[in-house]
């Protein structure tokens, strides 16, 4: 009993997978918590999300790319229009945002980074093993795995037994598949919940499909929802690498961080009452330079920003240690100060979700004993 279930489903734009799938009859010791992890590729420009209006070097430094809409959220932060369903999770106290951190990497490489992001350690490819697959190891959530691939972050320490769909292309008849799968593998109460999802597949042309972003987290979420279901997801939303013509209000950040909205709704619509147990947050492996560079755009940089959503949070609010944006703040003197590892909000949210002690989710999962506990800060 000691394999996990995985389950992926993909799209051009982001891929899906499942996780932590009890085994049947074994449902009785399982934390009640759910954690959705939304991996942003490409370092999400954290001061075009999350604008520092109330910063006097702000204007200076992004007039050209500061989005002339965005919706305020306190006298200092603003929050970049696109991510309108995120705003109401804000505003009616279920979401939370993290600024001005980041995972303890500073050189810029996207190979090196992105590793980190799944690894949780300080070190690139020193580990063959995930932090949220190491939870899970901890957390004793136990199954069979459903998957294309395994990403790193799920991996733990126990083996997988993998079934691999022939084709998973983002198509209804793909989510089809996947259905039929999960339904093979498990009996009773699941399998007849996934057998409705299949028949309204089938039946409700209108049914979003998981082609999309919004379709891949609701498939999440409605799986999510069954006490049989997994406790984990993990969606990929990539392209946030916004070296040229970036844009404001409208263009290719916008878009993606549209995507991301319709990640965090989708989840909440296919959660439904699951969604008070549950906590949705992102990761990327930096942010973005504070000033534009010469093709519209930012390089790569350090300090960024983390969205959070879900039941689990105490309240809505905006968690920093604001490091400034003059020359002389800056990391290099060009990158938003990181003033919090971001790794401390991960654990806080296993914390939250899988009832695993700070202590021992700092020195075994993070390999860092000293890890800052926020947890007080975001679920009380």
């Amino acid at each position: 009993m000691d394999r996990r279930t995985f389950l992926q489903l993909s799209t051009a734009s982001a891929s899906a997978c499942l996780t932590g799938f009890p085994v049947d009859g074994l449902t009785q010791s399982l934390p009640r918590g759910r954690i959705c992890l939304i991996i942003l590729e490409g370092g999400l420009d954290g001061l075009a999300a999350v604008p520092a209006v109330g910063d006097p070097e702000f204007n200076p430094a992004r007039s050209e790319l500061y989005a002339q809409s965005a919706l305020e959220i306190n006298p200092f932060f603003a929050l970049h229009p696109s991510l309108k369903s995120f705003a109401e999770m804000l505003f009616n106290g279920e979401a939370a945002i993290i600024h001005a951190t980041a995972f303890p990497y500073t050189k810029r490489s996207h190979f090196e980074g992105q590793n980190l992001v799944e690894t949780g350690l300080r070190v690139p490819f020193s580990s063959e093993t995930g932090w949220l697959g190491r939870a899970m190891d901890l957390a004793g959530i136990a199954g069979r795995a459903l998957s294309l691939d395994t990403p790193l972050v799920i991996r733990g320490t126990n083996d997988l037994a993998n079934y691999y769909p022939s084709s998973i292309t983002g198509s209804r008849e793909a989510s089809l598949t996947v259905l039929e799968a999960l339904s093979a593998f498990h009996s009773g109460p699941f399998s007849a919940s996934i057998g409705v999802l299949r028949d309204q597949q089938i039946a409700n042309s209108s049914e979003p499909r998981v082609r999309d972003a919004a379709g891949l987290a609701l498939t999440a979420g409605q799986a999510m929802r069954h006490d049989e279901g997994p406790r984990v997801s993990v969606i990929r939303v990539n392209d946030f690498d916004t070296h040229a013509n970036q844009g404001t209000d409208f263009g290719r950040h916008a878009r993606q961080l549209a995507i991301v909205d319709e990640v965090f709704d989708g989840y909440r619509k296919g959660l439904r009452e699951k969604w008070q147990d549950t906590i949705v947050l992102t990761a990327t492996e930096f942010g973005r330079t504070v000033y534009e560079n010469g093709s519209a755009g930012t390089d790569h940089g350090y300090g960024s920003v983390g969205f959070l959503a879900g039941g689990l949070l105490k309240q809505s609010s905006v968690y920093a240690n604001w490091p400034g944006l003059s020359r002389r703040d800056l990391y290099e003197e060009r990158d938003l100060w990181s003033t919090l590892d971001y790794r401390a909000v991960c654990a806080a949210c296993i914390e939250a979700a899988l009832g695993l002690q700070h202590d021992v989710i700092a020195e075994q999962i993070f390999s860092e004993p000293a890890l800052p506990r926020v947890f007080h800060n975001l679920f009380g």
